[in-house]
């Protein structure tokens, strides 16, 4: 299983998938191809068919416009100058491994393609590439137990928490100082986020809502303010993202507003150290990587389940932990959030992260919060396992028809047509 690392990763909106994926496969694919300045991306399956939505294009060019390099032989930053890149969009074919495929190649001076790499986006901002693995793949698996059931009995046994073992992993290997500033990043797009007025880009024309919920959430009793500003954190978080601004995967783009808001409003409503924030970050990233290990993030592959509700799922564990929680009610937390998305589709309106999405995180947010609350008054004993529900998730996702795979071809996406 990989690193906690893998599940929070910084970076731009509005797709881990579809943004911050492809970004890196061109990025990949020019450290052994310096020289080339014409690059011929072909896009297909899901990549293709809402990839214009979630800001695909944009990505590739930047990612090739930008990009810079060391001259092996004279050790000079050197940085591209101009270039070209076409993109070919191919909604309707799919590739062997995963519904996100691309293949970059070059092009040469007669336009000839050469070259060509097969890349694979297969969730929060991870990808593989079929000529050349990366470096992360090289190094292979950091944790020997890979489901929530044997590291909760290492829990039992040892009488330590799931951070605990997170640290006994790879508390050495900077774990903790990527965190913190997983964390900071985090408070940074909600502070961003309720500031902001305006309305998202994008044919939709959906109003930025997050300042509004804010300032009526002080109007409340306790327990509506509560609520409403846990709606405007998740929301402040979900807008950015949708403008492209810099976020947290947790575990991707799309579930980003989930885990930031509840954490903060837990931190400002009672007053946890940055520590404790910490340590409920490791927590969660260990579900996330679970998750990843055993199943999917990645909305193309399982729908929506494996965003939002993974999103759900590691935050209800992070609350759980911050109040107290056993393993066995942290797990249990965990479980309910993911087992109450079951069969939630990808389906969002343009191919823009917007609708549904950004209501999403914040109803997610929400009952990320209820299923803590709700471990916490048991003792923890219930008869589905979050493993368990891992595996059912996956078995659904590969049910769920190709249309309700962020191919905007079904479901919600039509409702505007």
């Amino acid at each position: 299983m990989k690193s906690v690392k893998d599940v929070y990763k910084i970076g731009k909106g509005p797709s881990s998938s579809h943004t911050m994926g492809p970004f890196k496969a061109v990025r990949h694919y020019l450290e052994f191809h310096e020289d080339t300045d014409h690059l011929h991306v072909t896009l297909y399956g899901s990549l293709a068919a809402t990839g214009k939505g979630h800001l695909t294009d944009k990505a590739i060019e930047e990612a090739f416009s930008t990009w810079s390099w060391t001259d092996k032989e004279t050790l000079e930053s050197k940085t591209r100058r101009g270039g070209d890149v076409t993109i070919e969009w191919k909604p309707k074919e799919n590739l062997q491994v995963h519904p996100n495929g691309m293949k970059i190649a070059s092009v040469n001076m007669d336009g000839d393609l050469y070259d060509r790499w097969t890349y694979y986006s297969i969730g929060g901002g991870d990808i593989i590439c079929m000529e050349h693995p990366l470096e992360a793949d090289e190094q292979g698996d950091l944790y020997k137990m890979t489901t929530l059931t044997e590291i909760m009995n290492w829990c039992n046994n040892t009488g330590r928490s799931f951070w605990e073992y997170v640290d006994d992993v790879e508390g050495k290997d900077g774990v903790w100082e990527h965190l913190e500033l997983v964390w900071k990043v985090m408070k940074e797009a909600v502070e961003r986020g309720i500031e902001q007025e305006g309305a998202l880009p994008g044919p939709l024309h959906i109003r930025r809502k997050a300042m509004s919920y804010h300032v009526r959430a002080f109007g409340q009793g306790d327990t509506f303010k509560t609520r409403g500003l846990v709606f405007a954190y998740a929301l402040a978080v979900s807008e950015e993202n949708a403008c492209g601004g810099t976020i947290v995967t947790a575990p991707t783009c799309g579930s980003c507003g989930v885990m930031p808001s509840v954490l903060y409003h837990m931190k400002t409503r009672y007053n946890f150290s940055d520590t404790r924030i910490l340590r409920a970050l490791a927590t969660a990233g260990l579900i996330g990587c679970v998750v990843k290990h055993n199943a999917s993030v990645s909305g193309a592959e399982v729908g929506c389940q494996g965003e939002v509700g993974v999103a759900c799922a590691m935050t209800a564990a992070a609350v759980a932990q911050l109040m107290g929680g056993s393993p066995s009610q942290i797990e249990y937390a965990a479980e309910m959030g993911l087992e109450h998305h079951l069969g939630l589709t990808c389906d969002p309106i343009g191919g823009l992260v917007q609708i549904p999405c950004i209501e999403r995180n914040a109803y997610a947010a929400a009952r990320a919060m209820d299923a803590g609350i709700y471990a916490l008054y048991t003792d923890g004993l219930h008869r589905v396992s979050f493993d368990q529900v891992v595996n059912v998730m996956k078995q659904t996702g590969d049910d769920l028809p190709s249309l309700y795979k962020e191919t905007s071809e079904g479901g919600l996406a039509k409702a505007l047509e």
